[in-house]
């Protein structure tokens, strides 16, 4: 696994220029014969304030990343927006190149040949998948589930979750320290409870996304089944249009597909410049619908899976029983220290 970090855009670049990638361009051009203790060395000259602990992972995948990866390898990345991981093998060593994602300068080629479904994994793979470290190797058990899984990647997705299973024990056991497992807790949370969100139905969704902007003061109105004319709610402080703001609110439930121009252009169709419009999408938006809503007349906040699932627990002690039923959630307590 090599993570392309938070959001859609370095994904993509990952796919169109058939590559994976790591930071960080302060260290400079790497070699395959630098040894962990010399990354080691390195590490502490360009961040001496960070804790020895954390300088030594960051060493640790910089060594995997440069030697022990080799061409033929498989790998995996994942992007958290479409809830999709891309399968692909790797087809060079490393490379040193700056011009091609300049935040991520270390790189290696790769040919993409297939993507999976997070909803279509199971429990155990889900759970180790969840991993907080930039790069891991994989367990394999979920090799084989990926390998079994993958589809081409411009097939349509067709997924059927399977049945929860235990979660499996972490893929390494080396020890790690509190910050690490505290971090690590908390991300695998989060990405269970973006499982639970995405298990919900197209009508569900509508009224989740209500009950958030219900939470927030304002009053709401779903729209029944059928035609909606491009809006599925409506909210206003009054909940008649009568006061400002005038919230029209787009939902689109389907993960692994995102939405592009195309649905953007036709969600604005008809707005005035005081509206304000919300696009909420599990399956994330293309990097060209992100540029269409900034440079929108009228103010557009597109909402992909991640953004949902931070809205969702920062409102959640403040949601309505209905609302909070579509996603039960429990509160749980870690140290601090």
């Amino acid at each position: 696994m090599v993570r392309a970090g938070r959001g859609s855009e370095n994904i993509e670049e990952f796919l169109r220029l058939g590559i994976v990638a790591m930071g960080d361009a302060r260290l400079g051009k790497l070699s395959t014969s630098q040894s962990k203790a010399d990354l080691l060395r390195l590490y502490a000259e360009k961040y001496p304030d960070e804790n020895e602990g954390t300088r030594a992972t960051w060493a640790s995948q910089s060594a995997r990343f440069l030697s022990e990866m080799k061409a033929g390898d498989g790998v995996i990345t994942y992007d958290s927006e479409r809830r999709l991981y891309f399968v692909g093998a790797l087809t060079s060593e490393y490379e040193w190149a700056p011009q091609l994602i300049e935040s991520k300068p270390h790189m290696r080629r790769v040919t993409w040949a297939g993507r999976v479904s997070r909803d279509g994994l199971s429990a155990a793979a889900r759970n180790s998948l969840g991993a907080i470290q930039t790069l891991f190797k994989l367990g394999p058990e979920v090799v084989t589930e990926l390998t079994e899984l993958a589809g081409p990647l411009d097939a349509p997705l067709v997924v059927a979750p399977p049945a929860p299973t235990p979660a499996s024990p972490p893929i390494e056991g080396k020890p790690r320290s509190d910050a690490e497992l505290s971090a690590e807790m908390f991300d695998k949370a989060g990405s269970f409870v973006e499982d639970a969100i995405s298990r919900l139905d197209w009508q569900q969704m509508q009224h989740l996304v209500a009950g958030l902007l219900r939470s927030m003061g304002y009053r709401t109105q779903v729209s029944d089944e059928g035609p909606d004319r491009g809006v599925d709610i409506f909210a206003s402080p009054d909940g008649l249009g009568l006061q400002e703001p005038r919230i029209f609110v787009e939902v689109k439930h389907r993960p692994g597909t995102p939405m592009g121009t195309k649905e953007i252009r036709s969600f604005l169709g008809g707005r005035k410049e005081r509206d304000k419009c919300l696009y909420v999408s599990t399956g994330g938006f293309t990097k060209d619908a992100h540029y269409e809503a900034e440079r929108s007349s009228v103010a557009l906040t597109l909402i992909a899976l991640p953004r949902l699932r931070e809205l969702l627990l920062d409102r959640y002690e403040q949601l309505d029983a209905p609302t909070r039923a579509l996603v039960p959630l429990q509160r749980f307590y870690w140290p601090l220290q």
